[in-house]
């Protein structure tokens, strides 16, 4: 009994001592261990057959030496695109918030020899991974690069040894290259440092030259034989700020600060920034969920500024000393802010977008970059009706929406100091759009690798706009947005399946669904090829081929794909048979609607020397409908960021047998898609039916006139003044309807134009209805952001009547111009549009 008591004392003393620190090892990832083992965060893109290098503080990735290894589409386009054996993720332990794109030490590309586990670590050894590419594939240099970690530090020594195997004296481009696209940057005492995209992630990296060390020039001379290596160390903090004193304590002295950020009652601020200038670089310190940071600075005296959004800033100086932490302790008053509690008509909580509109003197406040949702320029995105915005005091015209068929809210308000102002209200949903759900095929958030926009912030966006359905359409990438919806409580609200969007230097493709493969290259993703059939085909087959799939052309360039197919100027119908093997194509994508437009281009200045050409999508679309193009339009937004390239702008209205977004059926969308039962909308909802009940994409018959049921409603904030019947693409006056000519067939409610509508007919023809608010704009919904100047337009796919019985038949006709082909002048397009006399020696676009 006495050594039992004895054992179970021990193993009490054991459980109480002091956490453990995990010994530095290196390992690569497998099937086994992926899930578990691998680094999260925005950027995180590790793969199985990657190298992981982790220890007590940090962790980080090493791309494996795998086919076509790559990190996402931005990091390197072309051939040049492959980067095994370079840094992909490096995050501090266990935070899953990695940043970084890719750092390439020496500007690292292409085809190597091995990446390996040079040593696997353990207690009080470095774990260290090799990579080498030998001279046979570099056309003389071999390169060796090893990456070493060390138990307590929060970075990577990436040390590289290059060799000239030459018999000559060469050049060798050798610089390190950090891709991603961070916006704040710095130099202090040769030491760069970076802040995440999103300041909220707090996150910082800072990366020099190890001490007496002096880094390769850009274009560095070797001599025949001659051997440089070089060491860089890489570190990752909460901030620039700790980052920064991670790499600096190896170039000299340095100390502690400890930081307590706090309200008047001692509440942590974790929304605050302490900036704190060191020579002439001033870099932001991010305190933690308390309110307290802990740092290492260089040692000297500092000046610090802390400050908040709506809070007074703050100013101290703080002496950092090599022998004991300095301290310090601010105080912010309260936030001035506006406090909403928005719900629905019943009163549940509803996602909703806020806009926050300097007026009468007050400075444009800045709330945070354009990629996210809390926070982006002066708007902000909710997933939730009850939040806060903390603003500078001043006077604000406060604006709250959700996509348009909502109503929307506004109330001036002017705060003080320190003043929180309460809003609160109901959206009432006015507009009825029953057996029609609102969609999005084209959209992306930052496993695109073209843009930095969170994934969650990405949601939160589509929820605030009322987007019912969107797939999931990363760049080259299958990911799947079901779990963030999930994670952001908005099943209710919006509805995904997994996708992608094809891309390379042509056509783009979306499409869905498709399955991811966690841990594969790209998801599992199929490659892009240059002719748009063969990418048609290979999705139309990826994965197992399937009817229900949806495959669509992004922002097309009508004249490549279906026209001039090698841009030598002369029609040779394009890509055969190409518009036979997708279903839909973008006519819309986020600009302002040209779909009445009377010619298939445009000059940018049309007596200007220095004019350029633009064609017209929407123009070229209805010249190729003649033509027999059986693809359907759809409006998308292909949105980037949150702010200004946000989505919400343009969308398609979509038949659908349930009005529930968490109901909605994917393959019931597919089949209505295919078959063209879509509107596409820049915010009015038009219905349009002939009196046989066909709506668009459907096929009626007629005796020389058709019956149309025209029905268009606009929410509060959204009017129209024209309705335009198209037939077989051109705009017949008489069935131009506009308010000042036509003013009582409009109305100033929800409901501002429903008519039958008597249409006479002479042949086969197509039917396209466009209801369009050319007085209008969308700045009520959108305040200062690029979207705000689009027109309100909405028109439906063609309803196709057979007035001669033996079935439709397309026209042909080309609308009074040729179907545009590559190559055009300025002059002959001025000739074209009947212009005035061309200016003579313009060069072709």
């Amino acid at each position: 009994m006495k050594n039992c008591l004895s054992l179970i004392t021990i193993a009490l003393a054991i459980a109480f001592l002091p956490h453990a620190s995990h010994a530095a090892e290196a390992f690569e990832l497998g099937a086994a261990n992926y899930e578990a083992d691998r680094v999260g965060g925005k950027e995180a893109d590790s793969i199985i057959g990657d190298f992981v290098l982790r220890n007590d503080r940090a962790e980080a990735v090493i791309s494996g030496n795998l086919p076509d290894r790559r990190a996402n589409m931005s990091t390197f386009y072309g051939a040049d695109g492959m980067t095994p054996g370079c840094l992909y993720d490096l995050s501090l332990r266990d935070t899953d918030n990695d940043q970084i794109v890719a750092y390439c030490p020496l500007n690292q590309r292409g085809n190597i020899n091995y990446v390996r586990i040079l040593d696997a670590g353990g207690k009080g050894k470095p774990a260290s991974i090799e990579v080498f590419t030998s001279a046979a594939k570099t056309g003389g240099f071999d390169i060796r690069h090893v990456y070493q970690l060390t138990d307590g530090e929060t970075g990577v020594l990436i040390t590289s040894t290059v060799t000239n195997h030459g018999k000559a004296a060469a050049k060798r481009e050798n610089f390190a290259d950090v891709n991603a696209k961070f916006r704040v940057r710095g130099t202090w005492n040769d030491i760069d440092w970076v802040d995440s995209i999103d300041p909220t992630d707090k996150c910082g990296y800072a990366w020099a030259w190890e001490p007496g060390v002096e880094g390769p020039q850009k274009s560095q001379p070797f001599e025949a034989g001659q051997t440089i290596t070089v060491s860089r160390f890489i570190a990752v903090g909460t901030s620039p700020a700790a980052a920064l004193g991670e790499v600096a304590s190896r170039h000299g002295a340095s100390g502690k600060l400890d930081g307590n950020i706090a309200n008047d009652t001692g509440e942590g601020i974790t929304s605050a920034r302490a900036m704190i200038k060191i020579g002439q670089s001033v870099i932001p310190a991010y305190p933690d969920e308390s309110g307290k940071f802990s740092i290492t600075l260089p040692v000297g005296d500092h000046q610090v500024s802390v400050e908040d959004i709506g809070r007074s800033a703050v100013d101290q100086r703080v002496a950092i000393s090599p022998t004991a932490p300095a301290t310090l302790a601010a105080k912010l008053g309260n936030p001035s802010q506006v406090v909403f509690k928005i719900t629905d008509e019943q009163g549940k909580d509803i996602p909703c977008k806020a806009q926050l509109n300097a007026v009468e003197g007050t400075e444009k406040p800045d709330l945070g970059p354009t990629d996210r949702a809390h926070g982006c320029v002066d708007q902000y995105h909710s997933e939730t009706g009850s939040f806060s915005v903390q603003l500078p005091p001043g006077s604000y015209e406060v604006i709250v929406t959700r996509g348009p068929e909502f109503g929307h809210l506004k109330e001036s308000v002017t705060l003080a100091a320190g003043q929180s102002h309460a809003f609160s209200g109901k959206l009432i949903r006015q507009v009825d759009t029953k057996g029609w759900i609102s969609t999005d095929y084209h959209n992306h958030s930052t496993p695109s690798g073209d843009n930095t926009c969170g994934t969650d912030d990405r949601i939160i966006n589509l929820a605030a706009e009322q987007i019912e359905f969107a797939p999931t359409t990363e760049h080259n990438r299958l990911y799947d947005w079901a779990p963030h919806i999930e994670k952001l409580g908005l099943q209710a609200h919006l509805r995904t399946i997994p996708g992608m969007e094809l891309t390379g230097s042509g056509a783009h493709f979306n499409m869905f669904p498709l399955e991811p493969k966690p841990g594969l290259q790209d998801g599992g993703a199929p490659v892009w090829s240059k002719d748009p059939r063969l990418n048609a085909i290979v999705l139309r087959g990826f994965q197992g081929e399937r009817p229900d799939r949806w495959i669509h052309v992004n922002h097309p360039d009508m004249t490549e794909n279906f026209i001039d197919r090698d841009g030598d100027g002369k029609a040779d119908g394009g890509f055969a048979y190409f518009g036979n093997l997708i279903d839909g194509l973008e006519t819309q994508n986020y600009k302002n609607s040209e779909i009445l437009a009377g010619a298939p281009y445009q000059l940018t200045d049309p007596f200007n020397r220095g004019s350029r050409i633009q064609y017209i999508r929407e123009f070229i679309w209805l010249q190729l409908l003649n033509q027999g193009l059986p693809a359907r339009a759809l409006a998308v937004c292909d949105a980037h960021h949150v702010y200004g390239n946000g989505v919400g702008g343009w969308r398609t209205y979509v038949q659908s047998s349930t009005d529930d977004p968490a109901k909605v059926d994917w393959q019931e969308l597919s089949r209505n898609s295919k078959a063209g039962r879509m509107i596409l909308s820049s915010g009015p909802f038009l219905e349009v039916e002939t009196a046989g009940g066909i709506v668009a994409g459907g096929l009626d018959r007629a005796n020389g006139t058709v019956n149309l049921k025209v029905k268009v409603q606009c929410s509060d904030w959204l009017d129209i003044d024209r309705v335009q019947v198209m037939i077989n693409g051109r705009q017949p006056e008489e069935y131009n309807y506009t308010r000042e000519k036509n003013a009582k067939m409009f109305s100033d409610g929800v409901i501002k134009f429903d008519q039958k509508l008597a249409i006479g007919l002479s042949e086969d023809a197509h039917i396209i209805v466009v209801a369009i608010g050319e007085n209008s704009s969308l700045k009520t919904g959108f305040g200062n952001s690029s979207q705000a100047g689009n027109k309100p337009v909405a028109y439906n796919n063609p309803i196709f009547i057979d007035v001669d019985g033996n079935g439709f038949e397309p026209n042909y006709d080309t609308l009074g111009f040729d179907l545009p082909v590559k190559g055009l002048t300025p002059d002959e397009v001025r000739k074209a549009l009947n212009l005035e006399e061309p200016v003579e020696n313009e060069k072709k676009e």
